[in-house]
This record gives C-alpha cells, structure tokens and sequence, in this order.
C-alpha cells in the first residue's frame, strides 16, 4: 500500500514522549509511531460504532428474522 506524506502539528510533550519512545526501539520513527496509533484509533471508533449499530436492534425482531430463514433453508433441503 502507498503512503502519504502529510504535515502535522503536535503538543511538544507528546513530542518527547513520542521521541522517547523512538529512542526506547518501541517504533523505529515517529512516522510509524503515529501511523500505529492513528490506525488504532480508527479500529476503535469502527468497533464502537458496530457495537452502537448492534445495540439499536430489536432482539426479538432478530430472531424472529433468522427463525424465518432457517425454515426457508431447511425446505430447500432434499430428504435422504
């Protein structure tokens, strides 16, 4: 995959933490470290939107659904 090359600005503080951890061999630069936590960030929101998604179904509605498809499945089957 292709990289970007972009221009950001940081809280000096994160900066030496940041670099501390450069320095610890923790993430061989700064561009990897903040790819890392910029990739973790976006895993994390899109699970939580998942989850906020799932919370919004109706159980009762869902199971209804998957009884509904398992029976249409199950007459579709040859009898042995």
């Amino acid at each position: 995959m292709g990289t970007t090359k972009i221009a950001i600005s940081i809280d000096k503080q994160l900066v030496q933490k940041l670099d501390r951890m450069v320095r610890n061999r923790v993430f061989p630069n700064r561009s990897k470290a903040i790819q890392a936590a910029v990739e973790e960030k976006i895993i994390r929101l899109d699970k939580s939107r998942l989850a906020r998604e799932c919370a919004k179904l109706d159980p009762a509605f869902e199971k209804k659904l998957a009884d509904e498809s398992i029976s249409q499945s199950l007459e579709k089957w040859p009898e042995y």
